[in-house]
């Protein structure tokens, strides 16, 4: 999404002399967007800023539980496409087999914000979507290229709404990348909880969020975690279990 400051840098550059494509090349925008801005076609930040709470700097106003939730799905099973007129498309990969996952996913979406949701099924699972402006100001960790290759970083006002309640987040990253299975030993079963993700930044983000609520994890491979001890998995039963 762009800002008020790169409009008015255009405008700048525009009254300097320099020509379309040595602003677009210096703003770091398309020479289409810099033509539209100086023929007056500009954002209407008024209208953007009554639409999200990021964009009006008060973004502790979003619902907590619902985003925090959406935020540990987006990070497992979701990436934004941009489309023209600075519009965002949300993608959430979900299993086909976990219809409860699915209407969870679309109930967030909507009470994060008051958009349109489909859904479109794919090989082994459906694809949930939805369009917004807003997407990139909610999930600022969208970048070029797959998540574990690249950082990803919560911003202060995100870990702040997670610090409120980790548990959204981590029932998000488990309904995502997480499974609840049985260990089997000498016959008898013992649950637990696997989170299998390649990032190591979102592997550390889980760790944090159990570690806020006193459950104990262990790595379990490259890239899996572990909660094995009778107490962390009964803790996790109370708001994840099995994926329905």
């Amino acid at each position: 999404m762009y800002s008020q400051k790169e409009v008015a840098q255009v405008q700048a550059l525009h009254a300097a002399g320099l020509n379309h494509s040595q602003i677009a090349r210096q703003v770091g925008v398309s020479r289409v967007t810099v033509r539209n801005w100086l023929a007056g076609r500009t954002p209407n930040f008024n209208r953007s800023k009554a639409a999200c709470p990021v964009c009006r700097g008060q973004p502790l106003e979003l619902p907590q539980a619902p985003y925090t939730y959406l935020l540990g799905v987006y990070l497992g099973d979701g990436c934004l496409t941009a489309f023209p007129r600075d519009v965002y498309r949300l993608r959430i990969a979900c299993a086909n087999a976990y219809p409860g996952l699915i209407r969870q996913c679309e109930q967030a979406i909507t009470q994060v914000l008051p958009v349109k949701v489909n859904k479109v099924a794919r090989i082994g699972c459906y694809e949930v979507y939805s369009f917004s402006k807003h997407w990139i100001c909610l999930f600022p960790q969208h970048g070029p290229g797959p998540k574990h290759k690249r950082k990803i970083e919560l911003t202060a006002w995100q870990q702040q709404l997670i610090d409120r309640d980790p548990r959204h987040l981590l029932r998000g990253l488990l309904h995502s990348d997480g499974s609840r299975v049985n260990n089997w030993v000498n016959g008898t079963a013992y649950p637990r909880y696997h989170f299998s993700q390649t990032s190591t930044d979102i592997q550390a983000i889980f760790g944090r969020a159990c570690d806020a609520l006193g459950i104990e994890w262990r790595p379990h491979n490259e890239v899996s975690l572990s909660v094995a001890k009778r107490r962390s998995v009964a803790l996790l039963d109370e708001f994840v279990g099995p994926k329905r």
